[in-house]
């Protein structure tokens, strides 16, 4: 069959080279004298490979199979260019970055439009001006670090500090509120990428995630295309006029795989042995997602979370310092915060977004302010209080509140808490409504309970709408407060 493909491709075409060196994955061909970057080349042994440079005549090419390929193979071409299937038919699946699906036994249908993976990002005048928060359900990032639809945001930090939690829980809320979320796996462990089918599976939201994953045992090649498929499909939404989110797990082991690809193919390293153009590799990646203009739908996003791993909470590194560069902010999560028993394990002096709390309304915004003022003053007031001095009635006070707060905003993995709820909580914290841990857990669970409750919810949003500022939302819940504690209490 493959010997059948490769003699009509040679028919159709009339040209085939020879490969007369080979440093797998990378192959070097004589001949081809038309070929074209980015093109598809088919060896006779029925592997296929994608032609990566042509210098003097000479092509340089990457194959994707794990089986080389033998000096003295012929190669023709295909006269296509890389790209991948794309459509509706991909959402509930695992794919590999050629759109073939991971698992055979399952029943698939291949879409039949196809995008180039390398596409062009769209210029500033395409694009729209971020308005519009990025809800994730995590409180931390709501209230404090607030992200933007179409927002490009880092999360950084060291291996198990629960990096992946936060974007499950990020892809959740999501997905419940009806946009395709895209999760490309980089050379991830098979068992990782079955955990995330399995979770996606168990909350509901199969039909509105679609997966590009590769292995850490696939070729070199393919582990490198991962996040180009992932944004290519989300591309096909935006055009649809449908919000994507975009997950890319991670750009540090991408860069590790590109730098072991371009070494092989000779190429001269720079920083870290790194390739010279590994800034532009990920820029002109990232710089594909954003808000954009849409003839129907007005406006819609890509918003893109990329992922860094670092090494013992240095983010001074070569790839973490690049994508900070690129990307409108990041939320570093911190070994040592998440050794504390904090989840999730956010440095809050360390995190920024830049472009989150243009987005807020007055009352988000007044509110985001004075809880990272109190925070700040917190933190200085617990480091006073480390030195036996004796303290007066109100820093106990402001003790007693600041670890109610950091004892709200720790939050299971998985849990979900509407907005409302997390204003209205800390309305009562900061005015001295619950008195401890326990009523504070409780309040929060039956709030959250009266969110999803058709009947009760307007409660909640009517505390909040007619609100403008901080100052009536904390009167709205002072004169509301026996009425929120009858419905945390589930009457």
């Amino acid at each position: 069959m493959d010997t059948q493909q490769f003699n009509q491709y040679l028919q159709k075409t009339g040209e085939y080279g020879i490969v007369y060196q080979v440093s797998h994955p990378i192959v070097f061909i004589d001949g081809l004298p038309k070929v074209k970057t980015h093109e598809i080349i088919l060896f006779e042994g029925g592997q296929k490979g994608e032609v990566s440079t042509i210098n003097r005549g000479k092509v340089e090419a990457r194959i994707f199979s794990n089986e080389p390929v033998k000096v003295g193979t012929r190669v023709t071409r295909t006269d296509k260019m890389l790209s991948i299937p794309v459509g509706k038919e991909l959402l509930g699946h695992a794919i590999n970055p050629l759109g073939e699906p991971l698992d055979p036994s399952q029943s698939f249908t291949s879409p039949t439009e196809v995008r180039p993976l390398d596409a062009n990002p769209i210029g500033i005048s395409g694009r729209q001006k971020i308005t519009k928060q990025l809800l994730t359900g995590i409180t931390f990032i709501d209230l404090l670090l607030p992200l933007g639809v179409g927002q490009r945001e880092l999360v950084i930090g060291d291996r198990k500090t629960g990096k992946t939690s936060v974007l499950m829980t990020a892809i959740k809320r999501q997905a419940y509120e009806g946009v395709i979320c895209i999760y490309a796996a980089i050379a991830k462990k098979k068992s990782d990428i079955k955990r995330l089918q399995q979770f996606f599976i168990d909350e509901k939201i199969k039909d509105k995630v679609i997966i590009v994953a590769t292995s850490s045992y696939d070729s070199q090649s393919l582990i490198y295309q991962t996040p180009y498929t992932a944004m290519a499909i989300a591309e096909y939404f935006r055009d649809l006029g449908i919000n994507t989110l975009l997950i890319l797990d991670d750009l540090s082991t991408h860069a590790k795989f590109y730098r072991e690809i371009s070494l092989l193919a000779r190429r001269f390293p720079g920083r870290d042995s790194y390739p010279g153009d590994i800034f532009y590799t990920h820029s002109r990646l990232l710089e594909r997602a954003g808000n954009f203009k849409h003839p129907t739908a007005g406006q819609v996003a890509i918003t893109c979370l990329p992922v860094v791993e670092i090494v013992e909470g240095d983010f001074t590194g070569y790839i973490s310092t690049n994508v900070m560069g690129i990307t409108d902010g990041h939320v570093y999560l911190d070994s040592n915060i998440y050794y504390q028993g904090l989840r999730p394990a956010i440095n809050l002096p360390l995190s920024v977004t830049r472009v989150g709390r243009q987005t807020l309304d007055p009352l988000s915004r007044e509110l985001n302010e004075s809880l990272v003022a109190f925070l700040a003053n917190y933190d200085k007031l617990q480091n006073l209080s480390h030195f036996g001095q004796e303290l007066t009635d109100d820093v106990k006070r402001d003790l007693r509140l600041g670890d109610l707060v950091y004892s709200f905003l720790n939050q299971p993995y998985q849990l979900i808490v509407p907005k409302p709820v997390q204003m209205i909580l800390i309305s009562m914290i900061l005015q001295n409504l619950i008195s401890n841990k326990i009523a504070l857990t409780q309040i929060k669970n039956g709030l959250i309970a009266a969110a999803y409750d058709r009947g009760k919810q307007k409660i909640l949003y009517e505390i909040i709408d007619g609100a403008k500022d901080l100052k009536t939302l904390n009167a709205n819940v002072l004169n509301d407060k026996e009425h929120l504690l009858n419905l945390a209490k589930g009457t």
